[in-house]
């Protein structure tokens, strides 16, 4: 896979347009930007090429609008904060392939960034059909000589910038992909043991292919987060009115079964914490938070968080790790009262001897929200999807399309 450095020393930068494909995807509300992580995942390319001489052109998607403009969605305020990180202005487009990304790249000079507005806004770029998708990858085409590959988190999408426009350009992975890529190699190949891997958030049904590819790499697999209630559900335990998924049990016990027959220890919490009714997320009011050990979950009580024993339990099962893959929250971490498990494993990575890696926007955000030092982890990851599907062994089309 070449890199931003070989298109460097074939003399494809200095004074030439280069589309890079970021990852912008931030969480906004109401227009403000609330994570800036990914944007500043993004800088150090751009800043390369455009230190370069390059005319860079930098696109990325945001949220899932429709294939049509929408006002939500719009990367306006991602090219503000850019532009801040930067510390230069970014010219701005406000459409994909129209007048206005053609006028803002024909008036960019050598070292000046321009960002292309949210690329999902034109249908092209998700559509199934590979002629509507490669027409839009030639539109895309003619504002560029170059393309460097650089959103990690997105490149698992067949998408018209991900996967289509390489094949059109001289192409190029950015830093950002040739970091990731590395460290999941680290994750899959060259392994140091102990390897633990956590893994949390709302739903099992979005983790089943990781473990099935985990049991085999894996020596211990800890969970939390929602995802558990249907694990504690399959030992025979009564989980109240939490988050569950019935159409998982089967697959989750089988799963039970094979870590066992294969000495893959299965942590799973030993007390949870949780209330009658979900808390307010926006205003985070105090709500009425209680303890119950797994085997005497209250009916009315929905699973919010791991408790204190679960919190304990797991940073003594990540102590003599070597290696520690994270994915996914341990509660609603965005309420202060539900914060504690979650914090309590970032804390645990912290320290720990091992080479830890953060992935997925959640556990990067909760890093982020709860007041992590970023720099104390091995490494954070920009792509949530993206990294569970390479380490479920899937080929990812945006990383082909840049070997190709």
């Amino acid at each position: 896979m070449k890199t931003i450095d070989d298109l460097l020393a074939e003399g494809q930068v200095a004074g030439k347009r280069v589309f890079v494909r970021a990852d912008l995807n931030v969480p906004l509300s109401d227009g403000t930007i609330t994570d800036d992580g990914r944007i500043r995942a993004a800088v150090p390319t751009i800043a390369k090429l455009a230190d370069a001489g390059a005319k860079v052109i930098v696109a990325s998607h945001l949220g899932r609008p429709k294939g049509a403009p929408d006002p939500q969605f719009s990367l306006a305020p991602v090219a503000a904060r850019l532009g801040e990180l930067l510390g230069k202005d970014v010219a701005f487009a406000s459409d994909t392939v129209g007048d206005s990304a053609a006028a803002t790249v024909a008036g960019l000079a050598g070292g000046q960034v321009a960002l292309l507005e949210n690329l999902r806004f034109n249908p092209g770029e998700t559509a199934k059909d590979d002629a509507e998708r490669g027409a839009f990858a030639d539109q895309l085409a003619a504002l560029a000589d170059s393309y460097v590959g650089d959103g990690f988190g997105a490149v698992h999408r067949k998408h018209a910038s991900v996967y289509d426009l390489p094949a059109r350009l001289p192409h190029a992975a950015g830093g950002l992909i040739a970091t990731e890529v590395g460290v999941l190699k680290k994750l899959t190949e060259d392994v140091r043991r102990p390897y633990a891997v956590v893994l949390g958030g709302s739903k099992v049904s979005d983790k089943l292919g990781v473990i099935d590819h985990l049991l085999e790499k894996a020596d211990r697999i800890l969970v939390g987060g929602g995802m558990v209630f249907t694990f504690l559900k399959a030992q025979g335990h009564e989980v109240g009115k939490s988050l569950l998924q019935e159409d998982q049990l089967a697959a989750v016990t089988e799963y039970l079964e094979r870590a066992k027959a294969k000495g893959v220890e299965f942590v799973l919490p030993v007390d949870v914490v949780g209330a009658t009714e979900f808390p307010d997320l926006k205003t985070k009011a105090p709500s009425s938070p209680a303890t119950a050990p797994v085997d005497a979950i209250p009916a009315d009580m929905i699973g919010l968080d791991i408790g204190p024993e679960s919190r304990k339990l797991f940073a003594a099962k990540l102590a003599d790790a070597a290696t520690v893959f994270w994915n996914g929250p341990m509660g609603v971490f965005e309420h202060p009262d539900y914060a504690d498990g979650t914090r309590a494993v970032a804390q645990a990575l912290i320290d720990s001897p091992a080479f830890t890696v953060v992935g997925g926007g959640d556990s990067a955000a909760a890093v982020r929200i709860l007041g992590f030092d970023e720099n104390a982890f091995g490494h954070i990851s920009t792509g949530g999807g993206a990294s569970l599907e390479y380490l479920e062994g899937k080929t990812l089309p945006g990383l082909a399309a840049l070997e190709g």
